[in-house]
Formats: structure tokens, sequence, C-alpha cells
């Protein structure tokens, strides 16, 4: 597997759990951690989560994904989400 599949693996299982946050904690955790490592095997890989949006009806969110190695580390592997506020249509 390439380091670009691994970025991906790592990515997904990211995504999957801040996608399913609900709102008030997704915001709330987003208060506090934007940058964080994460160890799989031997290897470390940098998680950074951007707010794109924070609109009064949806929050929408990246994350990206990379070793830290330069210079592929410049061209993460990105996915993005957005979660409704509740209540709003």
């Amino acid at each position: 597997m390439n380091r670009r599949q691994e970025w991906q693996k790592i990515l997904e299982t990211e995504m999957q759990s801040w996608s399913a946050l609900p709102y008030a904690q997704l915001i709330a955790r987003l208060r506090t951690q934007t940058v964080y490592k994460v160890e799989q095997g031997s290897r470390t890989y940098q998680v950074e989560i951007d707010v794109l949006e924070n609109t009064t009806e949806y929050v929408h969110v990246a994350i990206s994904v990379d070793d830290g190695s330069i210079p592929c580390s410049f061209f993460p592997v990105i996915d993005n989400f957005i979660t409704k506020l509740p209540n709003s249509n």
C-alpha cells in the first residue's frame, strides 16, 4: 500500500468519527481540537480539522491527513462534510 492509500484509510476513519457527531458536540470539539496526531502501527499521522463555513443553518468541515513528511505532506488527502443544525430545513 502506498503512502496516500495509508492516509486515505486514516481519513475515512476520522470522517466517520467526526461526521457522526451531533451538531452541538461537533461545535464544542471544534473549539478545542483542530490538529492532532493519530498512531496506527508504527506510524504517526497528522489530522487537521478546518471549519470552512459556520452558518445559521449548518457547519461545513474539512478534514485532512498526512504523515508530516516533506514534500508529500504539502498535498494531504482531504474530505469534507456538512452537519445541519437541529430543526434547520
